[in-house]
């Protein structure tokens, strides 16, 4: 080893000691007869002393080194006079008896420092510059023991890892494939894989009982803060279980990862179904850690002459608890926002509780305080409140509510990052129907077992049909989601048919599985959850680029390594494509 010791190590207990260390260089400082320099690794930061009295030589070659030399560094420990009690190496530094520059660097383009100059695009093209910051260094060490958390616990519970295929075959459900050309077989393509998930189910079939893996995913979609077009998954699947066997498993990972990686314990998990979930929130994904719900109000608003309401299938609202002070440009702005093309709403109502037990609303020529003073019960109001109403069709405004209802924890600051409200969502719907391609979409994956109940459903009405299907949220984030799967032919076929998909069509794209129902499939069920995001919660942030080591921008490009790019004509030819 070049070194005996790394730059976060030395306390004062180590004072007196010849120590060899190397590094950066962080900072320097030139204090006339004296210069010190910060020297950082991975670990920390070591103060080096040099004196130009007792070594100026040793000290002119000290100043004359520039931000991110390589150094390698003899000296001995002593205990600093002007100690720092920030870092935890600051009661002590290093006097330099010998400096050797072991690579010298140009300027970097960003400081090295938390709090950086560097704009995202400039730190993603020099991501290996980027990585030795402190933050970005410390979201990696998160993300490697997240990893390692999760082996370590599912290992404990007899799960077996196994890897499986990255070149596989494109299917047409779910998001778009990243495709691979074969050289070897003209006019023949890879899939990269979405997820492990028809490989895992034959997994069962093999008799491995408990699976799973720390994988690589890929979906060519559009891209947002919680999504990369690669990203990774904890991909795990049981055999011989029911639904609960499966919640209560990956509860007890979230609260291992909970409890030993952010020191959180007594995390507790609710359940609410689909149906509830988008009634009271809004959201298929709700975050729970504030109330305001969103309340019906068709009963009490509509027949009164507002046609906005009396013309809308559903009129719903919130309440934000001490709000009814909002001025009126307050309130404009509101308008303004649930106007934006992203939540979609066409107006808001308004209604003021005030602190008086009057109220004041922007639709007082068509109801009066009596009936407003209905609505206020409704929600639970009390003076100083303020109601938020929409109307139009139903999904639509649950939705928008939802959104609305977001912002509204923001501004009032109800959404604490550092309290955690868990929950699973139950019982979504298997299929949804998509009007412009005239069929019915899985709405997990076609591999979803329908509710046991609801399988009669599935041949004459299957937008009625439950799936036996979970998500996991934290704080509004939908970390994983999974189900109990079809494990018999006979219902994967009902499945295929339900989706539109002819016998011919079902065989040629799944007919390996459904061959493998015939060999004696165990009833199976899992879940994976996106890693990215879990660290990204975890790390407090909400885009899972900070947790990856070298990710994409918006626009899917690697602007460190210039991917994507074109290839060479010859390869081109030899994957017997045609040059764009």
């Amino acid at each position: 080893m070049l070194r005996t010791h790394n730059c976060g190590e030395l306390r004062i207990d180590d004072t007196g000691k010849q120590v060899t260390l190397c590094g950066w260089m962080h900072r320097s400082r030139d204090l006339g007869g004296m210069t010190f320099i910060d020297l950082r690794d991975r670990y920390g930061i070591t103060q080096l002393a040099f004196n130009m009295e007792t070594d100026a030589q040793l000290c002119q070659q000290a100043r004359s080194t520039g931000r991110e030399y390589v150094l390698k560094v003899m000296g001995q420990v002593t205990e600093r006079s002007n100690k720092n009690p920030k870092m935890p190496t600051g009661d002590v530094e290093i006097i330099v008896s010998e400096l050797q520059v072991l690579n010298e660097s140009q300027t970097p383009p960003f400081t090295i420092e938390e709090e950086t100059d560097g704009g995202d695009e400039l730190r993603m093209k020099y991501r290996y510059l980027d990585i030795r910051r402190e933050v970005v260094r410390r979201n990696l060490e998160l993300r490697h023991k997240m990893a390692l958390e999760t082996r370590k616990y599912l290992h404990g519970q007899d799960f077996i890892e196994v890897e499986t295929p990255v070149l596989i075959k494109s299917t047409p459900e779910g998001a778009r494939d990243f495709v691979v050309p074969s050289r070897m077989h003209a006019g023949q393509f890879y899939a990269l894989p979405q997820s492990p998930q028809t490989f895992k189910q034959l997994l069962m079939v093999g008799g491995l009982d408990r699976y799973f893996q720390i994988v690589k995913c890929f979906r060519d979609e559009d891209l947002r803060a919680d999504r990369q077009p690669e990203f990774t998954q904890i991909d795990c699947e049981m055999s011989f279980v029911t639904r609960d066997d499966v919640l209560d498993t990956f509860e007890g990972l979230a609260r291992h990862l909970f409890k030993v990686v952010k020191g959180v314990e007594n995390i507790r998990f609710d359940r609410i179904s689909y149906q509830e979930a988008m009634k009271y929130y809004g959201s298929d994904k709700p975050d729970t850690r504030f109330g305001m719900r969103i309340v019906d109000l068709n009963g009490l608003a509509k027949d009164h002459g507002f046609q906005v309401f009396d013309q809308a299938e559903l009129v719903a609202g919130i309440c934000a608890e001490g709000c009814a002070g909002y001025s009126r440009k307050q309130l404009d702005a509101l308008i303004e926002w649930v106007r934006r093309p992203q939540v979609g709403a066409k107006g808001l109502v308004y209604v003021k509780y005030n602190e008086d037990g009057s109220f004041k609303s922007s639709v007082d020529k068509f109801f009066g305080q009596e009936r407003l003073k209905s609505w206020a019960d409704a929600f639970d109001a009390v003076p100083g409140d303020l109601l938020l109403i929409m109307a139009g069709e139903a999904d639509a405004t649950r939705k928008a509510m939802g959104e609305l209802r977001l912002e509204m924890g923001k501004r009032l600051e109800l959404r604490d990052p550092n309290t955690y409200a868990c929950l699973w969502v139950t019982d979504f719907p298997l299929l949804e129907w998509d009007g412009e391609a005239q069929r019915y979409h899985a709405m997990h994956h076609p591999f979803t077992s329908p509710l046991k109940e609801d399988i009669p459903l599935l041949g004459k009405d299957p937008g009625r049909v439950r799936a036996n299907a979970y998500d996991m949220v934290i704080n509004g984030v939908e970390i994983g989601g999974g189900s109990i799967r079809i494990f018999d032919r006979p219902l994967q076929e009902m499945m295929f048919e339900a989706l539109g998909f002819t016998p011919e069509e079902a065989k040629k794209q799944f007919g390996f599985l459904m061959s493998a129902f015939q060999y004696g499939a165990p009833p199976h069920g899992g879940v994976a959850f996106g890693f990215d995001r879990w660290c990204a919660l975890f790390g407090g942030s909400e885009t899972i680029r900070d947790y990856i080591a070298f990710p994409k921008n918006n626009a899917g490009r690697d602007v460190m390594i210039d991917s994507p790019s074109p290839i060479d004509p010859g390869q081109l030819r030899e994957l017997h494509l045609k040059t764009i």
